[in-house]
């Protein structure tokens, strides 16, 4: 599953990087990561400098940052004309308050903007252990509301669709969410999210910002070992495991990982090369 697995960058990160060449994986997909404030200008700079050195540039449009309609409009065409993009993932974002009339990835997607303007590819977010952004009664309804009807866009839409997961510990989790959502009759292919080799207390805090939720007891149950403690956590040991689990139960379609470069892009891009290696 490492085969093809993408990663994230943010683009002032991207910048610092001279040679996308040898500071970035090759092959796959490079996703652009938007924090909220960041100019669409650096975006698609990103994403121009991508695509011209052969990448498959993925960048984020997140409906809560966008001030109103035409400046989506403006944008989703600023991608395609000069940064030769035709996919990305699309997500309702982080902004507790919308800058805009787009509160949801769903308004995004139901707009036909991407469509119009021929964008192929365009992958959507999942969370195996629930997000109470979007579902403050801990409970996943909303969210596999969400997924339902992104299934039945997929299906009315030429665009080939994907949904990346957040990150997480415990293949168990995923496994589960996976079947959940295939009862449901949702067959969008899976890529899941791992975070990429980094100091514990780092992914211990990003995973409560990220409102990870069961598999953070993988972390915390690590953090009680003081020599694993002293050592960065890698997640080789998870990725065998879902690897193992997309051959034994083809029917969830697990399909790739994405790389949630917590530790720095350097140190996933290096465990992304290794584990192909690997094989």
């Amino acid at each position: 599953m490492t085969a093809s697995a993408s990663l994230e960058v943010l683009p002032r990160t991207l910048a610092k990087i001279d040679d996308l060449d040898t500071g970035l994986p090759r092959g796959g997909r490079v996703y652009i990561a938007c924090i909220d404030g960041t100019p669409i200008e650096e975006m698609i700079g990103a994403a121009r400098r991508l695509t011209d050195a052969g990448f498959c540039a993925m960048p984020h449009v997140t409906a809560r940052s966008i001030p109103d309609a035409q400046s989506f409009r403006t944008w989703m065409t600023r991608y395609r004309e000069e940064a030769g993009v035709t996919g990305a993932l699309v997500l309702a974002g982080g902004r507790r308050v919308p800058a805009g009339p787009f509160q949801s990835s769903v308004q995004l997607l139901d707009s036909g903007i991407f469509d119009r303007l021929g964008f192929d590819r365009l992958h959507v977010a999942g969370h195996p252990e629930a997000n109470r952004d979007i579902d403050p009664d801990d409970t996943a309804r909303n969210a596999l509301a969400a997924l339902d009807w992104k299934q039945a866009y997929s299906e009315r839409t030429d665009a080939e669709m994907a949904i990346v997961t957040q990150f997480l510990f415990d293949a168990r989790s995923l496994g589960s969410w996976a079947a959940t959502i295939r009862q449901r009759g949702v067959t969008l292919p899976i890529h899941v999210g791992l975070a990429g080799p980094a100091r514990l207390a780092t992914l211990i805090r990003y995973a409560i910002a990220c409102g990870v939720g069961p598999s953070l007891q993988v972390l915390q149950k690590r953090a009680r070992d003081l020599r694993k403690l002293a050592r960065p956590f890698e997640p080789t040991e998870l990725a065998r495991d879902i690897a193992r689990m997309s051959v034994e139960r083809p029917d969830l379609g697990l399909e790739q990982v994405h790389v949630f470069p917590l530790g720095g892009i350097a140190t996933s891009a290096d465990w992304i090369e290794t584990a192909r290696r690997r094989g």
